[in-house]
């Protein structure tokens, strides 16, 4: 029997209360058809998570920076292996992974970047075809693992995310978003998508059109579309869309969702709005039918029917030496070196002597951070173990930076911690740990009180987030029962119980947990958090020593000092939580300055989720170097790159910028209008898209492109001009030299990692898609190649470009817009001021409105064809409101019509308004809204 008479056989003899009970994430067995319980949904994004000890990647961010997909397509691989192997030993390990993550980093304040790959959707595309096809596998039928592709569409902030909505307009949406997802699923590497939160273009992502109008027009394979935790009772409960949650669901089953994540492990509530929804009409039986086959699809496609033909249900392999291998190399490759300048006449700070004296310093020194989406670390090095082991522990100083404290109460007692195992006890041997101690300890003793009381390690991460650790190196924190505890060995979880905040009170200070909202008391049977302010205690701070002290203590006696500084991947900036400025914390700022006031051969070292904006630091350092949190062999990585054994050859995934001024606001989507990411950015980036430097030099010549069909062949030779092996990342990038509409700068359009001895040279040779240099003709509804001239570039950055060729495309190039034929679309405007899009109906289409009703808003239609005139305007429009047509350019404005909208219906009652005009000839049109006015589509006649 064949896959598809299979799954119409299962289909026919399911039961429709067995149907609708597969639409949960949950899915029970149906033991008479031999069908087991099927879970949608395994975290996946850098390793397998959630799930206990798995080999931990460097996160999705440092994958990007590898901007080496072979290398992500053999972690990809890596991980579906581990993945078959746990479920092996554990049915609780799910072969649909939720990964990877390819929303675009678009700003650098979203609290999710550390999930995406890059700010550039060709890379984005490049890297997550290459990991889906390695947690796919290579065999043509069965799949090791079916990966689904994160967030749909437009996905960048946490700030509300469940009721915010992007204004997406067509050029954005082409250009930009789709891209980075079309990739892997033409690929035929992706088993579904998952939509995001939000709400794009006024319309809850999970009932977009584009699911039906774009997705699955992509390929012929059957894409399972699952909803993301909690987001179909979102629907009703916080975006208000619906009115009932049977009208919800059954908007969403419509629209294309066919699993849905909600209310846990309870599949109940989704069941019963289901059948509520059929009974009701809102479904019919083909529409639950639909998405179970889908469903079905995936299952057959991992194996579940035919066990015996699937050569992956005994293939898995599991923390071998090759998978720990890999994760060192991946964390050697995201490294990027930022800076290394000469010093005082003598040569770059970097590679370090083979004898230096070092002091390794900082909150992130002698960290191996995991993040949300992480296993659990079956191995661990830090930046200080992978000194230590190099240069010898003798030769190593160390100091964390945090402010040593003691925390005095009202009666003149100060905060105790029991005595308890130090953390060292918890390692086993090779910087192993023991997984049961990486949860947490909660078997201390709640905190007392007494005289001399305990030195805490107080680390401030920014915008007055604190953390403290007791004198064993656990961190305070607050249990079920209310009570402090030095019980955790990071900060964790999906709300953290780890972090405090002062609040000024008095002549001290009362300690805010920021978990639970408490102050933190003083009662007779411990230390705890409670509610009320009234009984919180009043706490003076008693510096024992300061951070920037003990910093500048170990700086002083070593020859280098490496300054490490970031961010926790659980405080500050992760899911739920943007960010609200790229600065630097403070206390880590002046880490740095005590550091190179002490010593000036001092190197500051990012380890973070993201990029800072670290102009003075840049201007006053010899080296810089940025890493995402590099999994289980970061510190080794970054030790051997430090240290000379690895060129760095990590390249900046995003642009990083020089201060905050320098960004769009979180929400506002519009690339192209907004000026955003490297392709339109037209300021000076601190370090520009693609950066990256090594230990040697590259050279670039004998750049040439020519077209060939529906190719560009461009071809360029690279040459190691140093004295260092290396890897180089040569990048391609075009730009239109003379567009008729605004293009970018300058766009990525290939790249290609490789290894270079000194003196060598390669030939490279890259075929470009003519459909690349293309745009979103929003006159016309299509892609469009304009005719004209193309600079091909290529270089080691998006700033560096060191060799370049002329190409001439032919072509039409597109007339103006036939707005006698086919009217206007509201949407495709090619400028706006002061408007937002919003949903035609709950179904498909888009309006535009002002953003602010009092202040209106504008549009503006390049070269509109009216012919030999038109003679009536008519309006589609709802809302109340006025409607302005005026013709003309800049400020020379010939008033055209003013129309009157009065439709009280709702924001979904559109009517149609007309006037008299008089409009000849090619013209611009403007077109001004006021009030609560939602236009759609804008039709001339005569």
């Amino acid at each position: 029997m064949t896959v598809q008479r299979h799954i119409d056989d299962l289909l026919a003899r399911l039961t429709p209360d067995e149907r609708i009970a597969m639409l949960h994430q949950f899915a029970p067995a149906v033991d008479r058809l031999g069908l087991a319980a099927f879970r949608t949904g395994q975290e996946a994004l850098h390793g397998v998570a959630w799930m206990g000890p798995a080999t931990v990647f460097p996160q999705s961010v440092g994958l990007g920076a590898t901007w080496n997909p072979e290398l992500v397509r053999r972690i990809g691989e890596a991980v579906s292996r581990e993945a078959r192997a746990m479920r092996a030993k554990d049915e609780r390990v799910g072969l649909n992974v939720w990964a990877p993550t390819v929303n675009l980093l678009r700003n650098p304040l979203w609290g999710r970047g550390e999930e995406g790959y890059s700010e550039d959707p060709g890379l984005t595309s490049a890297v997550a075809v290459a990991y889906t096809r390695g947690l796919r596998g290579d065999h043509p039928t069965y799949w090791r693992t079916a990966p689904v592709l994160k967030h749909w569409l437009a996905h960048n902030n946490e700030t509300d995310r469940a009721t915010s909505s992007a204004s997406v307009r067509p050029r954005v949406l082409h250009e930009y978003d789709l891209r980075a997802f079309r990739g892997a699923v033409e690929a035929g590497a992706v088993a579904g998508v998952m939509p995001a939160y939000n709400l794009v273009n006024g319309r809850p992502n999970h009932l977009s059109p584009f699911l039906r109008e774009h997705l699955r027009t992509w390929t012929e394979q059957e894409l399972l579309v699952c909803s993301d935790a909690g987001a179909p009772t979102n629907l009703v409960e916080h975006e208000h869309y619906f009115a009932t949650h049977e009208e919800a669901t059954a908007a969403a089953l419509r629209a294309g969702v066919d699993s849905f994540t909600d209310h846990g492990t309870d599949a109940a509530p989704i069941v019963a709005r289901l059948r509520g929804a059929l009974e009701r009409g809102l479904l019919d039986q083909d529409d639950i039918d639909t998405a179970v086959r889908r469903q079905l699809a995936v299952r057959a496609a991992l194996g579940e029917f035919e066990p015996e033909l699937d050569p992956d249900v005994a293939e898995g392999a599991f923390d071998t030496p090759e998978h720990r291998a890999l994760a060192l190399e991946a964390a050697e490759q995201a490294v990027v070196l930022l800076k290394n300048e000469p010093q005082n006449g003598s040569g770059p700070l970097l590679p370090l002597p083979a004898d230096a004296r070092i002091a390794v310093v900082g909150p992130l020194a002698d960290e191996c951070k995991l993040d949300w989406y992480s296993g659990t670390l079956l191995h661990r090095s830090t930046p200080l173990d992978g000194v230590r082991e190099r240069y010898g522990s003798d030769r190593v100083r160390h100091a964390d930076g945090s402010d040593r404290v003691t925390l005095r109460t009202s009666t003149g007692a100060r905060l105790r911690v029991p005595e308890s195992a130090a953390p060292d006890e918890a390692r086993g041997t090779e910087g192993a740990l023991d997984p049961a101690l990486l949860t947490g300890r909660t078997d201390l003793r709640p905190l007392t009180t007494d005289v001399e009381g305990s030195v805490f390690a107080l680390t401030d991460w920014g915008g007055g987030v604190l953390t403290l650790r007791a004198p064993d190196g656990r961190y305070l924190s607050v249990a079920e029962d209310g009570f402090v505890r030095a019980s955790a060995d990071q900060p964790g979880g999906w709300v953290v119980q780890e972090t405090f905040r002062w609040m000024e009170h008095g002549e001290g200070h009362l300690l805010v947990h920021i978990g639970t909202g408490g102050y933190v008391s003083v009662a007779a049977d411990g230390v705890k958090v409670a509610a009320d302010r009234a009984s919180a205690e009043i706490l003076t701070v008693e510096v024992v020593e300061h951070g920037e002290r003990a910093v500048a203590r170990a700086a002083a006696d070593a020859d280098v000092v490496l300054v490490v500084a970031g961010n926790d991947p659980h405080i500050n900036g992760r899911e739920t939580e943007d960010r609200t400025t790229l600065a630097l914390p403070e206390q880590q700022d002046r880490l740095w300055r005590a550091a190179v006031a002490a010593n000036p051969r001092t190197a500051l070292v990012l380890v973070s989720s993201y990029p800072y904006a670290v102009a003075e630091a840049a201007q006053a350092l010899p080296a810089l170097l940025w890493t995402a949190h590099g999994g289980q062999g970061a510190g080794t990585a970054l030790t051997r790159v430090l240290a000379g054994d690895v060129s760095p050859a990590g390249r900046l995934p995003q642009t990083w910028y020089a201060s905050d001024t320098d960004l769009s606001d979180l929400l506002d989507y519009d690339v192209i209008g907004g000026r955003q990411t490297y392709l339109y950015f037209d300021g000076v980036p601190l370090f520009p898209f693609g950066h990256g430097l090594s230990y040697t030099a590259f050279g670039y010549a004998d750049a040439a492109a020519r077209t060939d069909g529906e190719l560009v062949r461009v071809s360029c030779t690279v040459t190691n001009t140093g004295a260092f092996a290396s890897d180089e990342v040569a990048q391609v990038y075009v730009r239109a030299v003379a567009p008729s509409v605004p293009r970018p700068h300058r766009e990525l359009v290939a790249h290609r990692r490789l290894h270079l001895t000194p003196g060598a040279s390669e030939a490279l040779s890259f075929d470009v898609p003519l459909s690349a240099l293309g745009f979103w003709d929003v006159a016309h509804g299509r892609w469009s190649v304009e005719p004209g001239t193309y600079e091909i570039l290529v270089g080691g950055s998006s700033a560096e470009l060191r060799a370049s060729a002329l190409l001439e495309v032919q072509g039409v190039r597109s007339g103006p817009r036939p707005v006698r034929e086919l009217g206007l679309d509201a949407v495709a405007y090619d400028e706006q001021s002061g408007t937002e899009i919003v949903d035609r109906t709950k179904v498909s289409g888009d309006s535009v409105t002002p953003a602010d009703p009092g202040k209106g808003g504008e549009l503006l239609f390049r070269r509109c064809d009216f012919g030999d005139g038109a003679t009536e305007v008519a309006i589609e429009a709802a809302g109340e409101g006025l409607v302005k047509l005026a013709l003309g350019t800049g400020g020379d404005r010939v008033p055209l019509a003013v129309i009157e909208v009065a439709a009280t219906g709702g924001p979904y009652a559109y009517v149609t308004v007309g006037a008299e005009i008089l409009a000849r000839g090619v013209a611009d049109l403007h077109i001004e809204l006021r009030g609560t006015v939602r236009l759609a589509h804008v039709a001339f006649s005569g």
